[in-house]
Parts: structure tokens; sequence; C-alpha cells
């Protein structure tokens, strides 16, 4: 089956512009991601806002991005590509220009449900499962693993930048203006940021939306009440069963990654360590310019290695880094080590994606990024809330999200070597 990349083969270039659009937009985003992932949770607790509070936000935020996934799944394709990248992004300023307003919690809950926060340094759900099915059409299927290296690699460095000017406060308080000011500043730059993602959206070409025959099949119009409870699930087709284990593995890998979220990890070393807002911001600078320097050898180690021995052989140990982190007894060994982990924790992120687009048809792809999403956003649910009763008097001495979350990482990974060590994209991709 062809793929609608909306490339000639005259055409010299790897991708078209379309991708350099995607990449431009997470770029802002998650630059908007890595200011707001050091900031939200400092600011929330300088507010007087607990642990277990913050991480009901987060639990809340991740909710939310569960049923914006879901509602994307089932009608992405059907409102359009494009159309659905605006919306979420006007969503995302929204939520921004709200956090930056007040202070009042039923609002910020609520607020955190409906709109997008950004919490992590690496997934931005509910816009990954669009950008995800559209790469694809945008460059030749041998360089797919490539393209989503440099997707990945753009959004690390934009979220480094973006922890970094997360120590702008502390400056701004220099400088005279009250800190409470300057932390609703950094919400301001968040929305701002979010509308600029709107205007990048609305600017992409025709070609980024789904193929015809998949549209046509997302409105099939049938009566029966077999077609009726279809509609309620994304639109699998061959690739079912392959991407339902995905799913089910990549939400043990979600679970224990919101338990370590980079909001909650901000939160893990201001309150055990007592480390200041602008030192938390080069440390996730340092954090986050790792996780993109160790994306530029993710493509190449996928062509000699292949993607899932890539996937799963960089992440293992990067966990048990992870686990260490926890262990060390002062602040400048913890974060080496957290820095140390950076280096390998995010090369399967490029990876994963690619294998799961190599092995879904492309007028499955908006569906097969839903479900896998979905099943992160499930697996993340309830986590937040757990670490940061975790977190919360002597128990942050422990380091237990680190501890638990590093673990289930290694199961995730020993299960995923385990189910799909004989099993090859179609493309021959592997």
């Amino acid at each position: 089956m062809s793929e609608n990349t909306g490339l000639s083969l005259e055409n010299e270039q790897r991708y078209s512009p379309d991708a350099w659009s995607v990449i431009a937009a997470r770029g802002l985003r998650q630059f908007a991601y890595g200011l707001l992932g050091v900031t939200l949770a400092v600011a929330l607790s300088e507010r007087g806002l607990s642990p277990v509070a913050i991480g009901g936000l987060l639990t809340a935020a991740l909710a939310g991005d569960f049923v914006a996934t879901y509602l994307i799944s089932l009608f992405g394709d059907r409102w359009g590509r494009r159309r659905t990248l605006v919306w979420m992004a006007v969503i995302m300023a929204t939520t921004g220009a709200i956090y930056g307003l007040t202070s009042f919690y039923p609002t910020l809950l609520l607020a955190a449900f409906v709109g997008t926060l950004g919490t992590s340094g690496s997934e931005t759900v509910p816009f990954l499962p669009i950008e995800q099915a559209i790469l694809p059409q945008t460059c030749a299927p041998d360089h797919r693993t490539e393209l989503f290296a440099r997707y990945n690699l753009i959004a690390s460095l934009a979220g480094a930048l973006g922890a970094l000017a997360a120590g702008a406060p502390d400056l701004l308080t220099r400088a005279g203006i009250p800190h409470s000011a300057a932390i609703n500043l950094m919400f301001g730059v968040y929305a701002l940021l979010a509308l600029a993602v709107a205007f990048i959206a609305a600017r992409l070409t025709p070609r980024v939306e789904a193929p015809r025959h998949a549209s046509a099949a997302a409105s099939d119009q049938g009566d029966g009440w077999r077609t009726r409870l279809k509609r309620l699930f994304p639109p699998l087709g061959s690739s079912r069963g392959v991407i339902l284990r995905l799913a089910g593995l990549f939400s043990v890998d979600a679970m224990a990654g919101a338990l370590v979220t980079q909001s909650l990890l901000a939160l893990y070393f201001h309150l055990r360590f007592g480390v200041p807002l602008s030192s938390l911001a080069l440390l996730f600078f340092g954090v986050n310019l790792l996780s993109a320097l160790s994306l530029l050898a993710a493509a190449p180690l996928a062509r000699r290695f292949g993607l899932l021995n890539t996937m799963v052989f960089t992440h293992l140990p990067s966990n048990i880094l992870l686990m260490l982190v926890a262990l060390m007894p002062v602040y400048p060994l913890a974060a080496v080590t957290l820095l140390a982990r950076q280096l390998l924790s995010q090369m399967d992120v490029p990876t994963r994606q690619a294998y799961t687009m190599a092995l879904t048809p492309p007028e499955e792809r908006t569906a097969a990024a839903s479900v896998t999403s979905l099943a992160r956003s499930a697996g993340s649910g309830v986590s937040p809330v757990i670490s940061g009763a975790l977190l919360s008097g002597a128990l942050v001495a422990l380091g237990l999200p680190l501890l638990i979350g590093g673990a289930l990482k290694s199961v995730y990974d020993l299960a995923l070597w385990a189910v799909f060590r004989h099993v090859r994209p179609p493309d021959g991709q592997q």
C-alpha cells in the first residue's frame, strides 16, 4: 500500500514543508512545556498548595488528556487534523491564562482537566496522536525514524531552553518586580506560545489530512447496533492486535513515568534539598539538553541494531540510574546522576513512535497513535497524586516515586522485549 507522503519523486528534499511546520510547532510548544514544567509545581507550592493538592492538579490534567485523546481518536480525522491542532492550541493558551490569573483551586482543577498543562518534558498529549499520524505522510519510509528523531530533538532542545527560562522569575525579582508577578508572567508567556502554535497549525497544507478512504470509513453512517458500537472505539483494522499489545505495555511505562514528571522531579529537588527555582532552571536545562543530544544517536543506533533493540537497551540502564537518584544523599550527586540518566532515557521515544507507525497502515495511523496515547494517559492517570503523597513530609527523603518509577519502567522494558522481539514491520523498517 503506498503512502501519501506529499513528496514527488523529483523532489530532492527529505521532508515536505509541512514536516518543518509540525516540528516548529512542537518546538514552541515544548519550550512552553519546559518553562511550565519547572515553574508549575514550585509556583503552586509557594501559593500554599500541598504536594497532594499539586498532584491532584496533575492527575486532573492527565485525565483531561485521556478524554481529549479519546475524542481525537474517534473524530480527529473527521474534524480535520489542522483544525484539531488549532483548537487544541487555543485551549492550551486559555489554560495558561487561567493559571496566571487565579489561585482558586476548583478553577485550577477544572482548567487542568479541560485544558493542557506542560508537566512533562517528553510526550505532548493530546497533540501527539495527530502529529504522529501527519509526519509519516511528509517523508519517504526510509527517512521515518530520522524524521521522528529530528522531531523529538528539536522538542528536547526547546524544552531545555524553556527550562532555563524558568529561572527568569528570580532574575526579575532582583530587578524589583514582585515574585508573584514574575511567576504569573511565565504563565502569560506559556499562553502566547500556544497562540503561536495555533497560527502555525492553521498554515499547514491539506496534504496533512487523512487519506480519503480513511475519512470515508470514519464517516460511515450505518445504523446497525454493531456499527454504532464500533463508533465508540478508534477505527483500527489489520493493526488492531499488535497496537493493543503495544498499548498495554505503553500504559505501564506511562504509569511509571507519571510518578517522575519534570514538575514532580523539580518539586522533589525543591523539597528534599531546598533547591531554589533559579538552580532548578539550570538543572533541567541540562536535563533537556542531554536528552536532545541523546536523540542524535537514536536513528543511527536504530539503523544498526533495530528499532526494538534501541528502545529496550537504552531505556533499561536509564531506569537503573533513575532509581540511583533517590539514593544520593546530597544534591550535587543526585543532580549528576539525573543528568547521566538523561543521556539514555529519551532515545526510546522516536524509535517507539517510528516502530508504531511502521506497524500501522497509513489510514489507521491517527487511530493507532490515539490508542497508544490513550493507553499512556490511562496508565499515568493516578500516578501524580500518588507521587505527591509520597513526597509529603518526611517521606520525601526516601525518594519513593523515583524508586518505584524506575522499577516499573524496567519491568516494561523486559516485557516489551519478550513480546515483540520477533515482530517486524511489513515495510522492513526494523
